[in-house]
């Protein structure tokens, strides 16, 4: 992959009323101490004064900060929008809640330094650990220090949780564009990260380099009605699990079957019959799972509705 003709690292952050989290944000990329970046925000249609916050903060610092504005679409068309519109060779994503560690921008190059340049053109990018504001790290550790693996195998076979960050070069980022739904606030970014991972391998370090605000967006605390109107985008999710990983599944039976039951789950949500889903699939081994699932989904699907 040839670099881009602009700086190493574009850092990119999509907001939407988030003047109140985005100084800590800034901060952090102020602190860098590698300085060949820019930071990129769209945002996704605020109306909390972030235009104005940006400017100040664009007519003061020492490295470039640019601002697109769209629609209020959603974090993955924002996020597509970003890989188009990013002058970096490296997409590094920063949610406009984080922040990360001075030496962060830093330690990323070198690490993708670290790759040797005959194989650098099979990788995509470096992942690191993040930290939660407690200081607690989120998830476990990844299995090696470095690990050359990817998406799927960490996933899978070694089955890493928790909150990770990373880069991938922006000409990988562009290759595999989140899947845009009309009236869908978000798409899981994993159907990106499991795509890249088919084409490319990923270097995981263990060093902790972004601090991960948690906040009380999981899905184990939406409420019903949340849960059905974002159902389309998870029931993709699910199904593309189902369809694209299934050589994963003696390594992780449970993983698969909950990922069945779910896609029934939200595919049930978004109206589809339980023909349409099973029409929707592409292999008989996914049918069948489904099949298997499907009553642990409709069980689920009844638990919303009640909590609605």
């Amino acid at each position: 992959m040839a670099p881009l003709p602009g700086p190493q690292f574009t850092v990119f952050t999509a907001s939407y009323n988030r003047a109140h989290t985005l100084p800590r944000v800034y901060a952090s990329l102020q602190a860098q101490t590698l300085r060949d970046f820019e930071w990129l925000i769209v945002d996704d249609g605020s109306t909390d004064g972030t235009a104005e916050l940006v400017a100040g903060w664009a007519a003061e610092a020492d490295f470039p900060i640019r601002y697109l504005v769209q629609d209020h679409g959603g974090k993955h068309k924002a996020a597509n929008l970003g890989a188009r519109e990013a002058h970096g060779e490296l997409f590094l994503p920063l949610d406009s809640d984080d922040e990360c560690r001075p030496e962060a921008l830093e330690r990323f190059a070198a690490h993708w330094a670290g790759i040797p340049e005959s194989q650098r053109a099979g990788f995509s990018g470096v992942t690191a650990l993040c930290d939660d504001q407690h200081g607690e790290i989120v998830g476990s550790r990844f299995p090696f220090d470095p690990t050359d693996s990817d998406a799927l195998e960490i996933r899978y076979r070694y089955r890493v949780t928790g909150e990770k960050w990373g880069f991938h070069t922006t000409t990988a980022r562009r290759q595999f564009p989140a899947p845009e739904m009309a009236g869908q606030p978000n798409v899981p970014e994993s159907i990106i990260w499991n795509r890249i991972s088919r084409r490319y391998r990923t270097r995981f370090v263990n060093e902790v380099l972004r601090t991960y605000h948690v906040g009380e967006d999981s899905i184990t605390r939406e409420s019903g009605a949340k849960v059905a109107r974002r159902a389309p985008a998870y029931a993709l999710r699910d199904r593309i699990v189902l369809d694209e990983d299934l050589d994963w599944f003696r390594h992780a039976p449970k993983t698969f079957l909950r990922a069945a039951a779910n896609y029934s789950r939200f595919a049930w949500h978004e109206g589809s019959s339980f023909r349409d889903q099973q029409r929707a699939l592409r292999s008989t081994r996914a049918r069948a799972l489904h099949l298997l699932a499907a009553p642990l989904g409709w069980t689920l699907r009844r638990r919303d509705l009640q909590r609605t």
